[in-house]
């Protein structure tokens, strides 16, 4: 017999008696077609009222659904002990703080040392055994909150969340420069460099992106900003800063991008004999005085610190906090000595 997760209940109410199931599955308790499917399929999928029943039954006042899925495995990921922060854990969501450094999931060449090496391991040490789906992202040097569903259905209901701009999704950065504004929006498509894939660059023909930004405290020479996302594109922070001439502080892939693009304006510039009437600063890289050049930070100072959403099992807000981490605050106390 297979084991299944916590199930998810509705009752349903007087205004909904004579519904079909089907109905109340699809608008009331937001399954998707494709989970829906999958349940039809499962032994204990779908019960009403303790009972398996087809989706084309009719409901009645105060009857009992219950959706249920069957555990999974993550299979191809090998368990391996490594230290986790943990923010949150219930039996539908596991949010975490993600460490600088660590890839969220395995990819070829690295098989171990991931996120998802350490979760399944621990899931496996409390003997619970769940499938790794993680919600969203962070990039490798990005530290910060990060959720993990433990069934298909959350996944699913927090992605549709996402894909609303229901999420929020908030970032601290320090940026190379002193931002004149004290708030803004980057609203500049994105997609990858056709030259180089690794890269993604704002242009026309992007994909669209939009990122709030204020500051927060401006340094001599660099300046601490709070970001909110509308969309999730790959590298969009670092990209979209980079497009404002603020790549982020330690970031060594788009901080080079800016080097490279001032060097072709300035080239670009010399047949119009403008160059000389422009300032050192829109020609060259940000620059970092004596003072700030021996500081040293080994990632990019991008974390983020908080991430909200509708819970999708009891329908209601929650939101996680991720404290900034040690190599950020000590580069900001030196940046204040």
């Amino acid at each position: 017999m297979s084991s299944y997760y916590e199930p998810l209940t509705y009752t349903v109410s007087v205004e909904e008696d004579g519904f079909y199931l089907k109905t109340i599955l699809q608008n009331r308790m937001y399954v998707s077609r494709k989970l829906l499917s999958r349940l039809k399929l499962t032994e204990q999928g779908i019960l009403l009222n303790g009972q398996r029943e087809y989706i084309s039954v009719r409901v009645h006042t105060g009857d009992v659904i219950e959706v249920r899925m069957e555990q999974e495995e993550s299979e191809d990921i090998l368990p391996q002990e490594l230290p986790l922060d943990i923010l949150f854990e219930d039996e539908h969501l596991l949010i975490v703080n993600k460490a600088a450094g660590m890839i969220v999931h395995p990819t070829h060449g690295h098989y171990v040392n991931t996120l998802a090496n350490g979760v399944v391991h621990y899931w496996q040490q409390q003997g619970k055994s769940y499938r790794f789906r993680p919600i969203h992202r962070l990039d490798q040097e990005t530290s910060g909150t990060l959720a993990i569903a433990k069934n298909p259905f959350v996944q699913q209901q927090v992605s549709e969340q996402m894909k609303a701009n229901l999420v929020k999704k908030e970032y601290v950065a320090l940026l190379y420069g002193v931002m004149e504004q004290d708030e803004g929006t980057v609203n500049a498509p994105i997609d990858r460099d056709h030259e180089q894939p690794h890269i993604r660059i704002v242009t026309e023909s992007g994909y669209p992106a939009v990122t709030h930004y204020k500051v927060e405290q401006r340094f001599e020479e660099v300046t601490l900003v709070r970001l909110w996302l509308e969309t999730g594109r790959t590298h969009q922070i670092r990209v979209h800063m980079q497009h404002l001439g603020h790549p982020l502080v330690g970031d060594k892939l788009y901080k080079r991008q800016q080097a490279e693009l001032n060097e072709q304006t300035a080239a670009d510039l010399v047949e119009t004999d403008l160059k000389d009437s422009l300032t050192g600063a829109a020609l060259d890289e940000p620059s970092i005085s004596d003072k700030h050049a021996t500081l040293v930070l080994e990632r990019h100072a991008l974390h983020a610190i908080k991430l909200g959403f509708n819970h999708p099992a009891t329908k209601q807000w929650i939101e996680f906090h991720a404290p900034l981490p040690f190599d950020i605050e000590s580069y900001m106390a030196q940046l204040q000595g």
